[in-house]
């Protein structure tokens, strides 16, 4: 009987020859963009979290203050439950960062430091969105010893939000890639039990399984999404080649290698089994 199924499952691929490489081409691509979505929405998590975690504001505090004063501030600033580390910058080592940053000593032309002392201050990813960090910006404002509050990350803020958008529009081509994926395997389920309609009702009338009808064509989707699968991989190894060169993804792409392969050797499959499913619960021993 497992013979048979085999059989009759290549037997329909000869008889929609068209619709299978269609299917085939479409579930393939359907497979990789998926694992591709995936990996992307992986690594821009990672490097949103990297972006997050370098992102500071600088506050500037009013002279004059002394050293009791310094950790006085730096407790009322750690308090704050939306900041995760402060650090105090002096004049002098703002005045020494300002010179290896610029290359020019301002020493030369003026006979004192005119760069004030500040807090470089860490802020908790979840306050990293727009109303939440004005709100944050506002609260060190209004601290007495504070002269000024600068948020020099504008561009980080930017591509954040950027990296937001760009995870909505993945998950939007995701969706689609599925649905035309489903939609394929659907239509050529439907077209090959349409072509055998005759045949189905005969193997009806001489008292055959519903199990011998439909394992068949369910063996035939499994090894279309198999066999798409297996395409993806090798496309996989293909582009991981081509990447190598570039660091920090070969080296993401390496620690998640075996989630990959195992993903894009399942996703064919069980999409093709679930759609297969889905398409022949209405075919029953029924004689139409």
């Amino acid at each position: 009987m497992v013979i048979f199924w085999f059989k009759e499952a290549f037997k329909s691929i000869g008889r929609a020859k068209s619709s299978f490489i269609l299917t085939l081409i479409s579930l393939t691509l359907a497979v990789i963009l998926i694992a591709a979505s995936i990996m992307a929405l992986q690594l821009s998590s990672i490097f949103q979290k990297k972006l997050k975690n370098n992102i500071n504001v600088s506050v500037f505090i009013k002279d004059p203050f002394n050293n009791k004063d310094i950790e006085n501030y730096k407790s009322v600033l750690s308090k704050k439950d939306f900041i995760k580390s402060v650090k105090f910058i002096s004049k002098e080592q703002a005045a020494s960062n300002f010179i290896k940053e610029t290359g020019e000593d301002f020493r030369d032309i003026l006979d004192y430091n005119p760069l004030p002392a500040s807090f470089v201050v860490k802020l908790n990813t979840g306050v990293l969105n727009k109303d939440s960090l004005d709100v944050a910006i506002s609260s060190l404002s209004r601290l007495n010893f504070v002269d000024e509050v600068i948020f020099r990350n504008d561009f980080v803020y930017r591509l954040l939000s950027y990296l937001d958008a760009g995870k909505t529009y993945l998950f939007i081509i995701t969706g689609i890639l599925l649905f035309i994926a489903v939609y394929l395997v659907y239509s050529t389920i439907k077209l090959i039990t349409n072509a055998r309609m005759s045949e189905l009702e005969n193997m009806k009338l001489v008292g055959a399984k519903l199990s011998t009808i439909k394992m068949p064509i369910l063996l035939n989707e499994i090894f279309t999404g198999l066999l798409a699968s297996i395409i993806s991989i090798a496309v996989y190894y293909f582009l991981s080649i081509q990447v190598s060169q570039y660091h920090l993804v070969a080296k993401f792409i390496s620690a998640n290698k075996y989630f990959y392969l195992i993903s894009l050797f399942v996703i064919g499959p069980a999409l093709c089994f679930i759609v297969t499913v889905f398409a022949l619960r209405k075919l029953t021993l029924k004689i139409g």
